[in-house]
């Protein structure tokens, strides 16, 4: 089959790779689409680092946003999920340790995570090897473009339950990515007003269509009360100022990740008696995030910048064609083309 595999450092190319076969448990997913994410950019990068933190070697196999139909099942493997259209959970627990055996997953220590962890193959590929207790059928009304959607949304949507955002709360997203846009429609979508802050004019305008009651610059900010702020960049500066502006009492969410330590003050924190929230993964917002997809309460379409081939992937991840468009951040790959 075909995949793209990560040979060295911003060295990456479609490779003939041998197709994957299902153990006990397990399922092949035929790949219809994939989403590319700031992850995958960093690790197309190669920093050493951060390889090491994730165990990773070359070849790397990357993509852990995806749709696609079961196409082979594995023993133990209910034959009911052959031909079914599905999505999966990113974060695979080793399943009997504590933190497994009570929902958390997605902080094993032992955990795989498809494409980024262990490495465990991704799912820029023809075909996709998954456990099945990770698998997530789609409905029909979430199409292969919306359930590439999926696991972003589900970082969103958490992000946004822990931040507390509810109607008639006002809430600030920092971010104009996938992540923080994404984080905005999930709050309008539970009532709240809702404000996004970032850099670029574009995607700024972008919010705005979308339904955000504003959008501004760091200098243009307003000084209003914040009772949620969701921080979903990568700059090291932002989580001290999500935590300096947010009401107090109120609630931060940090879902982004910068190439360097934050610091925050927690003479702030204590003082204003602020919770802060890390958020790793979409694990437990999964379904939820489906179900949102599939009534059209949260609808991610515009977000979406471009629809690439598998052999476009490395033009993509080395920035020699732009991943935004018009504001939109999210670079999806059609594995049928």
């Amino acid at each position: 089959m075909k995949a793209f595999l990560v040979t060295s450092p911003a060295t990456g190319a479609v490779s003939d790779v041998a197709p994957p076969e299902p153990g006990a448990g397990q399922v092949v997913v035929q790949i219809d689409h994939a989403g590319i994410c700031g992850t995958d950019v960093g690790l197309f990068r190669g920093d050493p680092d951060r390889l090491a933190q994730l165990d990773l070697t070359f070849p790397l196999r990357l993509g852990h946003e995806w749709n696609g139909r079961v196409i082979e099942a594995g023993q133990g493997v209910d034959a009911a999920w052959v031909g079914k259209r599905v999505t999966g959970d990113t974060m695979l627990g080793c399943g009997h340790c504590e933190r497994c055996l009570s929902g958390r997953h997605n902080v094993c220590a032992d955990r795989f995570e498809i494409g980024v962890r262990g490495n465990w193959p991704g799912a820029l590929a023809e075909r996709l090897l998954v456990p099945v207790t990770a698998l997530y059928e789609l409905p029909d009304a979430v199409t292969a473009q919306l359930g590439a959607m999926v696991e972003p949304g589900a970082n969103a949507l958490r992000s946004v339950r822990a931040a507390g955002v509810q109607a008639g709360s006002r809430a600030l997203v920092l971010g104009t990515g996938t992540i923080g846009l994404l984080s905005a429609l999930f709050a309008r979508a539970e009532g709240a007003e809702v404000h996004v802050l970032g850099r670029d004019p574009e995607a700024l305008e972008l919010a705005r269509s979308l339904g955000v009651a504003g959008a501004w610059t760091q200098d243009e900010l307003p000084s209003l009360v914040w009772d949620a702020v969701i921080d979903a960049t990568n700059a090291a500066a932002m989580p001290r100022f999500a935590v300096d502006v947010v009401e107090p009492g109120g609630r931060v969410a940090l879902v982004g990740i910068s190439g360097e330590p934050s610091l925050i003050d927690t003479r702030v924190v204590g003082g204003k008696d602020v919770t802060v929230v890390g958020i790793l993964a979409g694990s437990p917002a999964i379904q939820a995030t489906i179900d949102a997809y599939a009534s059209g309460r949260v609808d991610p379409l515009p977000l979406i910048s471009r629809v690439i081939a598998l052999d476009e992937v490395a033009d993509a991840l080395s920035g020699a064609r732009p991943m935004k468009s018009a504001g939109a951040p999210k670079v999806l790959v059609d594995l049928a083309r």
